[in-house]
């Protein structure tokens, strides 16, 4: 039945492929014509093509002319010609795919082809990279086959200024890392003026090394905070604590899930320590947090692992490129954990003022392609969370590098050991050898082996893109050795030096698995490119990490009751399964981790578009009085609802106190004795005290001046929509770290999440309605005549606001949505 199903999907496969190389065989009949138009008849080619596109031909109907004239454009301004292999990918790339294609088929030049089609829309495309090295490398490179086809390219920096960055992202295309344009969306939803913002939409993007991106940074969301209002002292406090907790007595470790858990005996003992009678009191919940992170800092994570200490300061390690973050801080307080932990200063805990996962941002396109040398292996995963399918771009010449097996020691000392023995024996005969490590404790201490046995060598830490991309540039010369973080330099091509393919081309040694089989393909993939000759091999101990995860090093007790030989490896095809069927568990546990990461993020993305969109309607409207108006209406509806609710007799409404409450928002000038009871209804006495609100409202813009309120409106709701948004979003982490909680009440935690969520932001839009409302009515305009001053704000309301309960209608399924989507209930957050 498997083998069945296999034909059917290839069978499929190969009619796909039929389809693609039957156009690039149509665009390959272009070549020649297309050859003879002079340099001026093919620059005027791209006027031709937007003239046609807006006449009606679609992309697709114009697809092989423009791809034809790209690659002629190509071979005149860079001497390189597109291999049918790089137009297949490029057809790829159009349709909204991901095209996979190995290390050194380049795919830069792919990129080029579809970007070109798709500006003749002029809505502007993004070419995300993994660094801003190889943004400003590959926008230069390919740079002369744009300017000469009449496009502006665009290039964004870390430094960039806004202004440089609104004309960057109105060029043709952008070149950019994932984070900019992230922060850059997240940014522009914090602006106070429509000028403010620099992007125009998400309409086409291609993210190079896509797998890296896409998957590796996915459970890291992208925040902007600001700095938070508590005492540091606290957090030393903890780091005090837990090293006096011991392992498996006061709390347990569980390397797979990479959690730590505190038992009643640990608990015991932190309550007698901190002074209090129940650390699980409501008032201790601060407590609890601080320990769980503190828990967190000292038995999961590792200096010159997950991090190292430089200046004083916490630098995270990327875990999965090895590459220093500098700027990049761990939330909820664990970088301060960690920083108490290591004695250096504390930096205040941020809070958090805009957020969204990179797997939400890229989403928000309109169409989305992507391109790496690994992506088959989740192929699943970029199907079910991105809607891309993956196509495996054949190689322009055949793949001859020679994959080894792994060998396995029984301790990590002997594995080094024979790996500088390998090193050695192929530095002495010439051959250029790559050596991948995963952690930069690992590359130092293989750097010190090194030097003790004479090996000159170059060490990559990772920290700086531009000297790491010349260094793995020169990888490929005779007896160069190299040892890098398994992901270091990736997007740059090793070329081998004369003579070097006579002694076996780039030898590539792997001194350790990585959790995904992708990465390690990555790292074979440096050697073998454009049919060079190459040779890749792993070494493995008991003792490395994805073999403790498993039980692996179990074994060893076995070996040492057999006495086996100390410095013999093993190798069996048991090992080698083993060891794949490991990498597959942890691929399915970190699926799962990101895909619960986005399940939680759903609940705030939609929320956020929320959120969002009000903010866009602000700052477009010139005149928001009929907002002002409508949201008036309803804050005095809601006001009145909650207090007439629980009766239809007006006799037993609080009508003294939804006056009074209603006039610290509104200040109507009515009592409740202006009414007869007899003939009241709530429409009744709603329309009159709307109308009465309104009129006040009408009276305020004669006084202030149209203006002067229009400009006041708009700042107000800004500011308010701001403060109330930061508030929700600090609210919603709280909330997420307890809710696990749940599920021993065997509830489900995500479903709990949903519905208080949803409960809290219906809480948070009508707080901020009620803000808006209260401002508007209350704020005084302080205007000096020596000279214009911008508006201040003076409230009269008192600096301690109430708190108030609001009693809330209960929402039908099919009723319109209170969120403001428009949506039915059932349809939106209902779900």
């Amino acid at each position: 039945m498997v083998n069945l199903l296999s034909k059917v999907l290839s069978f499929g496969e190969g009619r796909e492929m039929k389809r693609l190389w039957k156009k690039v065989g149509r665009i390959n009949s272009l070549e020649e014509e297309i050859s003879r138009l002079s340099d001026e008849d093919l620059a005027r080619k791209t006027v031709e093509f937007r003239e046609r596109f807006d006449q009606g031909e679609s992309l697709d109907d114009l697809l092989y002319e423009t791809f034809a004239v790209v690659r002629e454009v190509a071979k005149r301004t860079l001497n390189m010609r597109h291999f049918d292999v790089q137009i297949l990918g490029g057809i790829v790339l159009h349709e909204g795919k991901i095209a996979e294609m190995k290390t050194g088929e380049g795919k830069t030049l792919v990129a080029t082809l579809p970007i070109y089609l798709n500006s003749l829309e002029g809505k502007g495309i993004h070419l995300v990279t993994v660094n801003d090295y190889l943004a400003k490398r590959d926008s230069q490179w390919m740079g002369p086959i744009y300017k000469f086809l009449g496009l502006e390219v665009g290039l964004l920096q870390h430094d960039l200024p806004a202004s440089e960055r609104k004309v960057a992202y109105r060029a043709d295309v952008a070149y950019g890392t994932n984070s900019e344009f992230g922060f850059d969306y997240l940014r522009d939803n914090m602006v106070t003026s429509l000028p403010d913002k620099v992007q125009r939409g998400h309409h086409f993007a291609i993210v190079d090394e896509v797998d890296s991106i896409l998957i590796d940074e996915a459970r890291t969301p992208l925040i902007i905070s600001g700095p938070a209002e508590e005492s540091t002292e606290i957090y030393y406090q903890f780091a005090r604590i837990v090293p006096r907790l011991k392992v498996g007595e006061d709390y347990e470790i569980e390397e797979k899930t990479r959690t730590a858990s505190i038992g009643e005996e640990g608990v015991l003992k932190v309550e007698k320590m901190l002074g209090v009678d129940n650390l699980y009191e409501h008032e201790n919940t601060r407590l609890v947090h601080h320990l769980n992170q503190a828990l967190r800092a000292h038995a999961l994570f590792k200096r010159d692992v997950d991090y190292i200490v430089k200046n004083g300061e916490v630098i995270i390690v990327d875990e999965f490129t090895g590459r220093l973050m500098p700027g990049r801080r761990y939330s909820e307080g664990l970088h301060q954990a960690i920083e108490a932990r290591e004695g250096v200063r504390i930096r205040q805990e941020n809070q958090t003022l805009a957020t969204i996962t990179l797997q939400n941002y890229f989403r928000m396109y309109e169409k989305l392609a992507g391109m790496t040398g690994t992506a088959a292996t989740e192929a699943e995963e970029f199907r079910k969370i991105y809607k891309m399918d993956t196509v495996v771009i054949p190689t322009n010449e055949p793949m001859i590098r020679i994959d080894m097996p792994d060998v396995v020691y029984k301790t990590e000392d002997i594995k080094f050991g024979a790996v500088v023995d390998e090193i050695v024996r192929r530095h002495e005969k010439g051959q250029p050898v790559l050596v991948g490590t995963i952690s930069i404790e690992k590359s130092e201490r293989l750097s010190k082996l090194l030097k003790k046995r004479g090996i000159p060598h170059q060490v990559l830490n990772a920290k700086y893109h531009e000297k790491e991309a010349e260094i793995i540039a020169l990888a490929g010369r005779k007896g160069t050795v190299t040892i890098a973080t398994n992901m270091a330099g990736r997007g740059v091509d090793i070329v081998l030096e004369e003579g070097v393919p006579d002694l076996g081309g780039l030898h590539i040694i792997g001194t350790e698995r990585h959790e995904s089989r992708r990465i390690d393909n990555q790292l074979r993939g440096r050697s073998g490119r454009q049919g060079d000759p190459g040779s890749s091999q792993f070494f493995l101990s008991l003792e490395d990490d994805l073999m403790k995860m498993f039980g692996m090093d179990r074994v060893r007790p076995l070996m040492d009751r057999f006495n086996f030989p100390e410095d013999e490896p093993i190798s069996h095809n048991l090992v080698s399964k083993s060891i794949e069927t490991a990498q597959k568990q942890v691929e399915s546990r970190n699926f799962n981790i990101r895909k619960n990461v986005l399940e939680y993020d759903d609940v705030m993305n939609k929320q956020r578009e929320v959120i969002y969109q009000q903010r866009d309607r602000i700052l477009e409207g010139d005149d928001l009085s009929d907002k002002v108006n409508e949201m008036t209406a309803e804050v005095v509806g809601s006001v009145l609802r909650a207090f007439t609710s629980n009766s239809s007799y007006p006799e037993e409404w609080d009508l003294e106190g939804m006056l009074s409450y209603l006039c610290s928002i509104i200040p109507v000038q009515v009592r409740a004795s202006d009414y007869d009871l007899e003939d009241l209804t709530p429409g009744r006495l709603e329309e009159d005290l709307v109308g009465k609100a309104l009129d006040l409202y009408q009276k305020r813009e004669e006084e202030i001046g149209a203006e002067t309120l229009r400009q006041l409106e708009r700042y107000i709701m800004l500011r308010v929509i701001d403060n109330r948004w930061r508030e929700h979003l600090y609210e919603m982490d709280y909330l997420k770290e307890g809710i696990g909680l749940r599920a021993i009440g065997q509830r489900d935690p995500l479903v709990e999440y949903k519905h208080e969520g949803y409960e809290m932001f219906q809480a948070m839009i009508q707080n901020m309605k009620e803000d808006i409302v209260r401002y508007l009515f209350r704020v005084k305009v302080a205007k000096e005549e020596a000279r214009p001053q911008p508006l201040r704000m003076v409230t009269s309301q008192p600096a301690t606001k109430k708190q108030t309960t609001v009693h809330r209608v209960k929402v039908g399924r099919n009723d319109p949505c209170p969120c403001g989507s428009g949506k039915k209930y059932k349809k939106c957050c209902g779900r």
